[in-house]
């Protein structure tokens, strides 16, 4: 609706995690380097963590735009399976046909594909996300199916991204096995009050705001710092709602009255995002 009144070429605060709205702070400019160096140093396994709507989803996807031809990605979503069933969704979306077939069968099907792969000079990756429910058998077994290697590299990588509970999950005591072989933890920070400034620069010049289009004023990007925590995806959802309120008062000045605006629009009972333990849960 308000996409051709402020000139946008597309919406700028859209919650999808699109890699070309990624703006690197320096703590998403580490998550991505970090999941560089892990993929292709074939540490086996890496882990990113952070707090809901930081951007983990948008850092792993700019990865892959980079890199996905040299990568065979199975991402995986749904993690409260048993791991034969992991195993299956895994299979599954590496494109192998194993209908029908139990756990050892699956395995020297995935340990086959994964030849082939290396044979190729390809690397490939498991995404598992919402890692933080995984079980405690089902993160062992997954150890264990990263011994797939030859002699001289791991054949799977996988990456574990979660909430900052996962760091819990992996500093349990029965999984010392499994910390041993994660290369430190990597965790995505929230945005300070000038990267929130910049934040939202980036995207709206992304999305082809020009000079005089659409103005924030300094007052405007305090409130959004203040209400959002940090938190990229709270930013989307308060500016896609003020930019809206402009667009109805014929205003392309945003300021910091109308983001108060916008924030009690967004405050209702129904709709608590003012408090931050229902934001983060």
């Amino acid at each position: 609706m308000y996409k051709e009144y402020y000139g946008f070429k597309e919406l700028p605060f859209n919650v999808i995690p699109d890699p070309k709205f990624l703006y690197r702070s320096p703590g998403h400019r580490d998550a991505l380097a970090y999941i560089t160096y892990g993929i292709f140093q074939k540490k086996g396994f890496i882990a990113v963590t952070g707090e809901v709507g930081v951007g983990k989803t948008t850092v792993i996807n700019a990865f892959i735009d980079l890199f996905h031809k040299s990568l065979a990605i199975a991402f995986v979503f749904s993690t409260k399976f048993p791991f034969e069933q992991l195993l299956y969704l895994i299979c599954k979306d590496l494109g192998l046909d194993v209908e029908g077939m139990n756990k050892a069968q699956m395995l020297l099907g995935l340990n086959e594909f994964l030849i082939q792969q290396y044979e190729k000079n390809m690397s490939t990756l498991v995404i598992i996300d919402e890692a933080q429910n995984l079980s405690i058998d089902v993160m062992e077994e997954l150890r264990m199916l990263s011994n797939l290697e030859t002699r001289d590299r791991k054949l799977l990588q996988i990456m574990l991204v979660g909430q900052p509970e996962l760091e819990d999950l992996i500093n349990d005591n029965d999984l010392r096995q499994l910390k041993q072989r994660i290369p430190g933890i990597c965790r995505i920070g929230l945005l300070n009050r000038d990267e929130v400034e910049s934040y939202v620069k980036y995207r709206l010049q992304v999305a082809g705001a020009i000079n005089g289009s659409v103005k924030f004023t300094e007052d405007a990007y305090d409130e959004i710092s203040h209400f959002a925590s940090g938190i990229p995806r709270l930013i989307n959802i308060l500016c896609d709602r003020v930019l809206l309120i402009g667009y109805v008062k014929d205003s392309r000045i945003i300021d910091g009255r109308l983001i108060r605006e916008g924030i009690r629009d967004l405050e209702t009972p129904e709709n608590p995002v003012n408090d931050r333990r229902v934001r983060l849960r």
